[in-house]
């Protein structure tokens, strides 16, 4: 097994409009009162707080999805006439070992059919992207684990590539396959002129229909970024597989289920706010930068930018491993909730800690988040879901 791995700082991307990635940044987030989106990441090392520690609900994602990804890397490799060479990207690869989950898959998968195929296994490229601010060295430490994982000896160089995948990162006509999981619902920024005066973080039953439609703009203009800066990246016949958070198609735009993740937390908020613990005027200005699409909008986004060809849309229905099991006991339904919160807490702790700095106890407010989810334990009218999305470059 011939393993290589280095990791490449290029602080500024260069990107087809002319601006850098930093100077894209920095023009997004000057005057913004939301700074802590251009340092969005989960959390990192490997503690127990960590997004290393605390992914599972990805981890049994990226089984759930293993179908789709094994059946479009066959097809990528006999339409592109099995490449001496292949590059491979992971998009928002965040900190831990999924993201080599998804790389050994994809490599073993390449091998199994070269043989099958009597054809020369290529060498392969695999390229980790996240933002500058994640924990790359934790993703590193796992690289053993991605040795133990190939069943070949197939040459693998593996890189780390920071940069925001809203902006140019590659060379172009480079890459041949494209993953992303759990990473496209988070937008490049919080929509404008969204309404202060409410304690939500994100779209309510209650919310003007105002809110929904900036979300669903900025989402919009983000998707289609993506689509346009990987339609240069990639070359034809490229494939991309996509897993993001979603919902179900609904006549009101604005529902969300008493136990979404993103409706407890401003009800642990509110508690704080309650106890003295944090200022209401706080709470009121953070939102987040995140929008849950249906089947229909990413279709008509996909279409509209024009660039790839849709082969595969499902949708999975998304909780957070409990809703099928039976809490009659309150310890169970304790559990239940610490362990969502947990899982919660290392997607978003990076972003609380940004905006309330020292005015909030994060250990106090996920205590409360625990609670609430305890209370909704046995909750089975779950809206969200797993849109997963295979799209071949035109």
């Amino acid at each position: 097994m011939h393993l290589s791995m280095f990791l490449s700082i290029h602080a500024i991307t260069c990107r087809c409009d002319g601006k850098s990635e930093t100077q894209m940044n920095k023009g997004d987030q000057e005057g913004s009162q939301y700074p802590f989106v251009s340092i969005l990441s989960m959390s990192g090392g490997d503690g127990n707080n960590s997004y290393s520690t605390n992914s599972l609900l990805q981890r049994r994602v990226l089984s759930m999805t293993k179908p789709i990804l094994v059946k479009n890397t066959k097809e990528m490799m006999r339409n592109l006439d099995f490449p001496e060479c292949i590059k491979l990207a992971d998009l928002g690869c965040s900190s831990g070992q999924n993201t080599f989950m998804v790389m050994s898959d994809i490599v073993n998968t390449i091998n199994t059919l070269c043989e099958e195929s009597n054809k020369k296994p290529p060498e392969i490229d695999c390229c980790l992207n996240d933002l500058s601010g994640n924990d790359f060295n934790t993703t590193f430490k796992f690289m053993i684990f991605f040795k133990d994982m190939l069943t070949s000896k197939i040459p693998c160089f593996v890189s780390g590539v920071p940069g925001s995948f809203y902006s140019r990162l590659f060379t172009r006509k480079s890459l041949h396959f494209i993953h992303s999981n759990y990473s496209l619902h988070y937008l490049s920024k919080v929509p404008d002129r969204l309404e202060k005066n409410k304690m939500s973080v994100y779209i309510t039953g209650s919310s003007p229909i105002s809110e929904h439609k900036a979300y669903l703009n900025q989402f919009q203009t983000d998707f289609t970024t993506f689509l346009r800066m990987r339609s240069e990246e990639m070359v034809c016949n490229g494939c991309m597989v996509l897993t993001l958070l979603g919902r179900k198609t609904h006549v009101d735009p604005l529902y969300r289920d008493c136990c979404h993740y993103w409706t407890l937390l401003p009800q642990s908020l509110s508690d704080l706010v309650f106890e003295g613990l944090v200022s209401a005027s706080k709470v009121k200005s953070f939102n987040l930068p995140f929008y849950d699409p249906n089947e229909e909008e990413m279709r008509e986004i996909i279409r509209n930018e024009g660039s790839f060809m849709i082969k595969d849309l499902e949708t999975h229905v998304f909780d957070l491993g409990h809703s099928n099991e039976d809490y009659s006991l309150q310890s169970d339904r304790a559990k239940a909730g610490e362990k969502e919160a947990n899982c919660i807490r290392a997607v978003v702790e990076t972003m609380l800690v940004a905006h309330f700095g020292d005015a909030i106890n994060i250990d106090t407010l996920f205590e409360k988040y625990a609670h609430h989810v305890s209370q909704h334990a046995s909750c089975k009218n779950k809206t969200s879901v797993s849109l997963v999305v295979s799209l071949i470059r035109n």
